[in-house]
């Protein structure tokens, strides 16, 4: 059997086929997926990917050919970053909106010039990546200048990107690669005070991926496979979450996993609170909750829950025994639904901003800190349980009365529509559209389901 495309989401447990067709109709299909455990440990990651494949073949009748063979991973480690800035809330700030918008997992941050303690971290973190960033254009270049120094000196052996001051950035690049760095510049990500500007650092960030994913533990033989570049699964899921953007106005895109809580927002927000933001945001935002995950940390958040937790579910130690990434009854799907609920509304509450009074001169005065969601018109919910479970309506319905439980919180009202990913494509979607952004719009709208 022939087909357009499979496309891949290499996790770091799991590896799903997805199998699309009719591409560049009017009307490209979802055919089926097969999934099988990832195989990173035992050296290749293809093996796991050959396994997937059979199950996919099992379930369409036959051995398949395609055009294409796409791809996006979070294994090995997935973008392991760190962040170097000049000061909190405004350069380093800049630069983990763009580190995680392309998909990164950040594993340390420092502001100003790095103590030996900070240096310490990062090099024993051994980082995919280092984002150096610090000083608007024309402003403040010392920072950067001996941060680069100290890099250049050191042992770590990694890509490095500069995205800062554009005044010093040829003199950052000729300190990093006189030490040995291979070192890409890109425009500054906070040129001018209260500006961001995270695009061009994610795209950068995306291809430095693409080129060294494949050099990666268990990952060296996938070049035999994946002829197109290989993006980090996270950023497939922004890019997906931007081209809902595009047919529904300003979206929110909720993806509760075993080990984390993904939440992507595309909105301007409310322009008239924009005068009172202490802070940029930028347009496309992506927040990782890691203590929210419904199997690697569920113990943790029924610790978070409480006393509710008890009360429903006076057995929940012994559910926690039982449970397994995939529930095996309705008990154990109810039990995981109810933590789900809990990670979905404390990780939007975490994305979101707060509304804020403060006392001056002139008496009161009103302030935004963080992310405003009040404008967002569609809620999107993907991942196993909000793709696949009986209770995905119940969890997301959560959040049309979270605007008046916490009303100084800027959450969407209690109006927003909501929809569920409900064939788990959002990330291969998202890579898909990085080769046919039209046949991964169409194939996006037939994938999606309205819930009540």
């Amino acid at each position: 059997m022939h087909i357009n495309a499979i496309i891949a989401e290499i996790g770091s447990t799991t590896t799903l086929l997805s199998a699309v067709d009719g591409i560049n109709t009017k009307n490209p299909v979802f055919l089926g997926q097969g999934e099988h455990y990832t195989t990173v440990q035992e050296g290749d990651v293809t093996l796991g990917i050959e396994k997937a494949l059979k199950l996919l073949e099992q379930k369409l009748g036959g051995p398949l050919d395609w055009d294409m063979f796409l791809a996006s991973s979070s294994a090995a480690g997935g973008l392991r970053v760190t962040v170097h800035g000049l000061v909190y809330d405004m350069t380093v700030k800049a630069a983990k909106e763009a580190a995680l918008g392309a998909g990164a997992i950040i594993k340390h941050v420092t502001a100003g010039k790095l103590s030996v303690s900070d240096f310490e971290k990062t090099r024993s973190i051994n980082p995919n990546m280092v984002l150096i960033a610090g000083g608007v254009d024309h402003g403040e270049s010392e920072t950067v200048i001996y941060n680069a120094r100290m890099f250049a000196q050191s042992a770590l052996d990694c890509p490095y990107v500069y995205a800062g001051n554009t005044a010093v950035a040829d003199q950052v690049k000729e300190i990093l690669e006189a030490g040995g760095k291979k070192t890409t510049l890109t425009e500054n990500v906070y040129p001018k005070v209260d500006e961001l500007n995270v695009e061009p650092v994610r795209k950068v960030l995306q291809d430095l991926f693409s080129k060294h994913i494949t050099h990666a533990r268990g990952m060296e033989k996938i070049e035999e496979v994946v002829k197109y570049p290989i993006i980090p699964t996270p950023a497939a899921v922004m890019q997906t979450s931007q081209l809902l953007a595009q047919s529904f106005g300003d979206v929110l895109c909720v993806d509760i996993g075993g080990a984390t809580t993904d939440i992507d927002s595309v909105t301007q927000g409310n322009p008239e609170l924009a005068e009172y933001a202490s802070t940029p945001e930028p347009f496309a935002k992506r927040t990782v909750e890691g203590d929210l995950g419904i199997f690697v940390n569920a113990t943790h958040v029924t610790s978070m829950i409480g006393a509710e937790m008890a009360h429903s579910y006076p057995n929940f130690k012994d559910l926690l025994e039982r449970l397994t990434p995939y529930p095996q009854n309705e008990e154990m799907e109810a039990f995981a639904a109810f933590l789900a609920k809990y990670c979905f509304t404390t990780a939007i509450r975490r994305h979101a901003g707060r509304l804020k009074y403060y006392y001056g001169p002139l008496g009161r005065k009103k302030s935004i800190e963080g992310r405003d969601l009040t404008y967002v018109k569609a809620v999107f919910g993907t991942g196993g349980i909000l793709s696949r479970s009986r209770y995905s309506s119940r969890i997301l319905n959560a959040i049309r009365s979270m605007a008046k439980q916490f009303p100084n919180e800027l959450l969407p009202s209690g109006e927003v529509k909501l929809f569920r990913d409900k064939h788990y494509l959002f990330a291969p979607i998202g890579v898909l559209s990085t080769v046919d952004e039209e046949s991964a719009t169409r194939l996006l709208h037939s994938s999606i389901e309205a819930l009540d």
